[in-house]
């Protein structure tokens, strides 16, 4: 490697066994997306069931790339073009993660879990990066693809690394953990998440525990005491080899202990006992949860050989991502109404424990005067023949969190909206696009909303609804920008 090169072309060729011709070059980022492309990528032309990218490899080229992944000729290129030609391009990008993970010193830590995966992921990378170069996946790459392009982009020069695993079904998460081979791994929780695809949860709790399959007797798994399923989770861990198994949680037993937290609307306030020694901090999201895999990231600063007090002033900075509570505040002045509401926006993923969570900061979230705390919610999927239950089961939390107004939106999200009282129904609309017109119009002066839903509810829409309220705002671009999430 040369420079601030990620990848020259004779280290991709060496990588992947394939062929490069054309130029030489130096790719300073990866992408598999033409339309996000950077000057300096290699562009890897991977091919789907609904898309081929070896149909963008020329705009690729033609916005700056440095080069491009291929395994099938591309018409219409230059003689010259700087090509890496191989077998086939997605074997190629998990050989270029796989040596990208063999030539880093990076110490490596892996998050999975029913929730919270993405917000752990965040937290631990805020904990260690001002402690020495830090490495996270962005966003949440934590599938088939996504991770071995994330190990693809990680530069040499980091020493701690940091990756998210997801799942949907059994079997996913196993292969990515023998990629990334953590030598830390966090299981947040297990909950009924994507029950559609599981005969239990018990069998979800399996599946997570795969994310053991990568380490070894030198390795820490990291689990949630507090959670019914931490034994079954222990056992996997020591079956697997495990060197060391450590918890965290409200437990008397757990090696990350809280000791006292104050939950505020916009932050919380944390004692703990980390490996028997105290500590104190502040977190800047707001939320019980929050506070949980809170000592979880403290636990992996901890397991990494990290400092624990400098850890601890790095949650300071924590933010709620976009999509899993980011909160703006809107105003607005239109059709004889004026004023301002603060918009939390859930509108990534869905499921009974999160949503749980989030109408319980949403119920703690300060109000204007006269102002509502208003639910927008759209269908939790893929929970299987609990599905209607588990919807209309809402109610009673809804109702406790005093939640003012309810919104929803789905065939399953009707289970939960003809059991409310008539006061709380603010709405209710087949789909998230019937829907938006209905809240935008509805919200006043120091309301409170939130929206949540799962991805496949598509309830972005309704955020850029409520975004475009505000005088300059741009219904069409913010609906553009979040459906092609």
């Amino acid at each position: 490697m040369t420079g601030d090169a990620l990848w020259t072309s004779l280290d991709a060729e060496a990588a992947t066994a394939g062929r490069a011709t054309g130029p030489a070059w130096a790719a300073t980022g990866i992408s598999i997306d033409s339309r996000s492309v950077r000057p300096g990528d290699l562009f890897i032309a991977l091919q789907g069931p609904n898309f081929d990218g070896h149909d963008f490899v020329g705009d690729a080229l033609a916005k700056g790339a440095a080069a491009a992944m291929i395994h099938r000729p591309v018409e219409g290129l230059p003689g010259d073009a700087p090509l890496l030609t191989v077998d086939d391009t997605m074997d190629g990008l998990v050989s270029l993660g796989g040596v990208a993970r063999e030539r880093s010193p990076a110490l490596i830590a892996a998050v999975t879990g029913s929730v919270g995966k993405t917000g752990t992921k965040e937290a631990l990378r805020l904990a260690l990066e001002d402690q020495a170069p830090t490495y996270a996946n962005v966003g949440n790459l934590n599938n088939h693809w996504g991770v071995p392009l994330s190990l693809a982009r990680m530069p040499e020069e980091a020493r701690y690394g940091i990756f998210e695993l997801g799942m949907n079904h059994a079997g996913e998460i196993a292969p990515l953990s023998r990629q990334v081979k953590p030598h830390v791994a966090i299981v947040t929780t297990v909950e009924p998440v994507h029950l559609e695809h599981f005969d239990s949860v018990e069998a979800i709790a399996d599946a997570k525990a795969e994310i053991f399959a990568g380490m070894g007797p030198t390795g820490i798994a990291i689990l949630n005491r507090d959670n019914p399923h931490f034994a079954r989770l222990l056992a996997h861990a020591r079956t697997q080899g495990v060197g060391r198994i450590w918890s965290f949680g409200d437990h008397p037993d757990a090696d990350a202990r809280l000791t006292d937290c104050s939950l505020h609307a916009n932050a919380s306030a944390v004692s703990a006992v980390v490996m028997g020694e105290p500590v104190q901090y502040s977190l800047s999201a707001p939320g019980r949860h929050w506070v949980t895999n809170s000592l979880a990231v403290l636990l992996a600063v901890k397991a990494l050989g990290a400092d624990l007090s400098s850890g601890a002033r790095g949650l300071a900075r924590i933010t709620p991502p976009k999509g899993r509570g980011a909160r703006s505040r809107i105003r607005f002045g239109r059709d004889g109404r004026s004023g301002s509401f603060l918009l939390i926006d859930e509108s990534y993923n869905a499921s009974p424990a999160s949503l749980a969570a989030a109408l319980t900061v949403l119920g703690q979230t300060d109000l204007g005067p006269q102002g509502r705390h208003v639910a927008v919610l759209g269908d939790m999927l893929e929970l299987g023949e609990q599905a209607a239950a588990l919807h209309a089961g809402l109610r009673e939390d809804l109702i406790a969190r005093k939640v003012d107004l309810v919104f929803a939106c789905g065939p399953l999200m009707a289970n939960l909206y003809d059991t409310l009282p008539p006061a709380m129904r603010g709405g209710y609309a087949p789909d998230s696009a019937a829907l938006a017109p209905l809240v935008a119009d509805a919200v006043r002066d120091g309301d409170v909303v939130m929206v949540k839903g799962s991805l496949g509810s598509r309830m972005a829409p309704i955020v850029a609804a409520l975004q475009a309220l505000e005088p300059g705002g741009d219904a069409q671009n913010g609906l553009r920008t979040a459906t092609g999430a």
